[in-house]
């Protein structure tokens, strides 16, 4: 089995079948990546253009290849020692009649959670035609991962990735039926909120890095900014409670509303006093308390304390009456009021800084001190050394390369604040009326322009139809008002045509995009090099300016990627818009280079609040600004360790240390290094 060095993201569909992806061979070997990460290849509903919608766990899609194509794909990346990560999704399947498990009754009622009393299922969040399948039951489990434990056991990939275990009755108990059934590396679609660590009994390799992402932005984003950033929030949207306030809020209009009916089986169950306000009251997803073994970890009991007293007593076990069924579904319906009441509501409504609006992330914390990103570097490399490390996925808000954007506001903040007081001056005639775009959507579209600029109306118009009916105020997707809507999308298409905004808004959107570039490839080099395994999703190896999907499931040029690497391998110096390919390249050479130095220690180095520098091993020194005016003046404490001559992996330069350079020369104009022991 080859060694995860890094993974690249494909997503699988039309157009990018397993004969395509074997294509891309070559370039992604070039590149430095050793595994290819797909989404889920397992036959799905007719027309699916993304996979999770499976009909058939059992059976790779014959629309993608079929299993020959599968194979020959492993075939052909284990020739360039290279292997697979296959996308598993065990909590649903669609309700499809192509679905043989949904369209015969019999095993309609023991693969999939119906409730008897009342005929319906337990969804996928609030998709009807997404069915919640049991996998606690031993026969459902084998026969829907026949096919994987299969593909795991012929060496036709080598681990998988678990999409939405929170939906599951017991995550736990699913993950060691894995590991019992052969398939020996894991990676679970967790979100771990703030303060959150995966549990520790679960016998998984980490996260797919949503963590990474939300910690890596935090890293640059100014704290100097809250105030401004916050003040011109509070003007703009009359109200000054924190994002806290604003989710809790959301996740119970969800639970009163778009979960009713998982709410009112969860309360024929047992009616718990208090179920309501206890699904929108957790901070986290949801606790894994296990009424069969009855185990109660303490990570569960803090994490219901904020819970209404019945809710709490009776989810902790401490009430006999309360039958083990409710314990299991309350657990299993926080998650999705969390999900759609935070991510895909309070997101969309709370706009002080949309850098911080991504999945996993808290938006109520502003940034993230050096010390903290070391401490979860450091905790990570002990615990999941073979954790994801992401920046951008298919499920995120938007590229880490547009959130590098936005974060740079928080360094402009007084300066933004007067800006977005100007523009909405100087737009005034632009409005449909007072309120057509409220202000929390101006400063909306400001952010969305500055953060993906430039940007064209087929691609704005979509992405602000989704953030208004996401945000569900006004305008929503069961009952939209076409009227604001259209009111919004005209103001922002004039916008891009008027020239008083124009004038300042372009200067802007340079300075951000430089700046925005900086932090980027500051945030990339750290992903490459922190402890675990760095992902790259498609295309993202180079500039990659994309909104939440479908905006950032576009067509790749591939052969472009493949000829400006070819270049750089080659010899040619990097262009601009090629350093991020530049930065991929080498970092991922050096990783297979110097393995043993990514697999040991990771060192701290001080360097105040504006440097993020470590040592990998004894080989490998990683520096970045992680502050746009962070030049490293203020020095650094080397540790003994990091004595002796160094050479730049990404210029060649050579540094003696500690008397013969000191940080600002190492980090150099670009603000980052990533030496290696010359």
């Amino acid at each position: 089995m080859k060694a995860f060095r890094a993974t690249y993201r494909l997503q699988l569909g039309p157009g990018l079948g397993f004969a395509e992806a074997q294509a891309l061979l070559p370039y992604l070997d070039e590149l430095g990546i050793s595994h290819l990460y797909l989404s889920p290849v397992w036959q799905a509903r007719p027309g699916s253009t993304h996979g999770y919608d499976v009909v058939e766990p059992a059976a790779v899609s014959k629309d993608l290849g079929g299993e020959a194509g599968l194979r020959a794909l492993s075939a052909a990346a284990r020739e360039r020692g290279m292997g697979l990560l296959l996308d598993v999704v065990p909590n649903h399947m669609a309700t499809d009649d192509a679905n043989p498990y949904w369209s015969d009754p019999v095993r309609r009622e023991q693969f999939f959670d119906v409730d008897a009393a009342t005929g319906h299922h337990r969804r996928f969040f609030d998709i009807d035609e997404l069915a919640g399948v049991r996998q606690e039951d031993p026969e459902v489990f084998a026969a829907t991962h026949a096919k994987v434990v299969e593909l795991v056991a012929d060496g036709v990939a080598d681990g998988i990735r678990v999409d939405h275990p929170d939906g599951m009755s017991d995550p736990a108990g699913y993950l060691r039926d894995l590991r019992e059934a052969g398939v020996a590396h894991v990676w679970v679609e967790k979100i771990l909120e703030n303060g959150e660590v995966l549990r520790p009994t679960w016998p998984t390799e980490g996260t797919t890095g949503y963590e990474f992402c939300v910690d890596v932005q935090g890293l640059f984003v100014d704290p100097a900014g809250e105030a401004p950033l916050t003040e011109l929030w509070t003007e703009l949207s009359g109200d000054a409670r924190p994002f806290s306030a604003w989710a809790d809020e959301a996740k119970a209009e969800q639970a009163s509303t778009t979960f009713t009916r998982e709410v009112e089986r969860l309360q024929r169950v047992a009616d718990v006093p208090g179920t309501l306000e206890g699904l929108s009251a957790l901070h986290i997803y949801r606790t894994y308390v296990d009424p069969v073994t009855r185990e109660v970890s303490p990570e569960d009991r803090e994490a219901a304390a904020v819970l209404p007293d019945a809710v709490r007593r009776a989810l902790l076990l401490e009430d006999e009456a309360v039958p083990a069924e409710w314990v299991v579904r309350f657990q299993q319906t926080s998650s999705p009021v969390m999900a759609k009441g935070v991510e895909d509501t309070a997101f969309y409504r709370y706009l002080r800084l949309l850098a911080l609006n991504e999945v996993g992330g808290d938006p109520g914390r502003f940034s993230l001190p050096v010390a903290a990103f070391h401490d979860a570097n450091a905790a990570r490399a002990e615990r999941y050394p073979h954790n994801l490390l992401a920046t951008s996925t298919h499920d995120t808000k938007r590229s880490g390369d547009a959130r590098a954007r936005l974060g740079v506001l928080a360094g402009l903040g007084q300066e933004w604040a007067g800006a977005v007081r100007r523009w909405r001056t100087d737009n005034v005639a632009l409005r449909a009326s007072d309120t057509a775009p409220t202000a929390t959507e101006e400063l909306l579209i400001y952010q969305t322009l500055i953060s993906v600029w430039p940007i064209e109306m087929d691609r704005l118009e979509p992405y602000l139809i989704k953030a208004m009916r996401e945000a569900k105020q006004g305008t929503n997707w069961i009952e939209p008002d076409e009227a604001h809507e259209r009111a919004v999308l005209d103001f922002a298409a004039a916008l891009l045509e008027h020239g008083p905004f124009r004038y300042g808004f372009d200067g802007w959107a340079a300075r951000v995009a430089d700046a925005g570039a900086r932090a980027a490839l500051g945030q990339t080099l750290l992903k490459l090099t922190s402890p675990g395994v760095p992902d790259v999703y498609q295309g993202d190896e180079t500039l990659f300016l994309a909104l939440v999907d479908p905006d950032n499931r576009r067509e790749v040029d591939w052969d472009a990627r493949h000829a400006a690497l070819d270049a750089l391998r080659a010899g040619e110096p990097p262009a601009r818009e090629h350093a991020k390919l530049h930065l991929v390249w080498k970092a991922l050479r050096l990783r297979a280079e110097l393995p043993a130095a990514f697999t040991g220690t990771y060192t701290p180095i001080p360097a105040g609040e504006g440097v993020c520098a470590f040592l990998r091993g004894e080989d490998v020194l990683v520096a970045v600004a992680v502050r746009d005016t962070a030049t490293g003046a203020e020095g650094w404490a080397l540790p003994a360790a990091a004595a002796g001559r160094w050479r730049s992996v990404l210029d060649d330069a050579e540094h003696e240390l500690p008397d013969g350079a000191s940080l600002a020369s190492v980090l150099g104009p670009d603000g980052r290094a990533l030496l290696r022991r010359a």
